[in-house]
């Protein structure tokens, strides 16, 4: 894939802060007006504080006024490239209905789902309203 939104992911894998895992991750969303807003991980060595690239892109992009995103690639080293991790499917899943396109690349390969194909039956606003 050579497309801007793959680039964008590409070249923040180059930025990730993967000190202590050496499994750096870029990761860029692309918002419904077309905006595109991007993240790497950031390690710490309390590792349960460290933040995935795909949380640190939607924050950005919520912090611009975002609420609805339509695609999200992932860029790892890993063969095949890997998926998001489930917090970030369930971070995603919030600015986002089932149809969107989850692409993941990595330097052997491509691999595609839509957000209901990785995260059916997720947890929304509607399951916090009363009955």
């Amino acid at each position: 894939m050579g497309d801007a939104l793959t680039e964008r992911a590409q070249a923040a894998q180059q930025r990730a802060y993967a000190r202590y895992s050496d499994f750096p991750v870029g990761a860029a969303v692309e918002a419904d007006d077309g905006r595109v807003f991007d993240g790497v991980n950031v390690e710490n060595a309390a590792s349960p504080v460290a933040i995935c690239a795909e949380r640190v892109a939607v924050g950005t992009a919520v912090t611009a006024g975002v609420r609805h995103l339509v695609r999200v690639v992932v860029a790892t080293n890993a063969h095949p490239p890997s998926a998001p991790c489930g917090a970030c499917r369930q971070v995603l899943a919030e600015f986002a209905n089932d149809d969107l396109i989850i692409d993941a690349v990595g330097p052997q390969g491509h691999r595609r789902w839509t957000l209901g194909e990785l995260l059916p039956h997720r947890f929304g606003p509607k399951d916090l309203e009363s009955t």
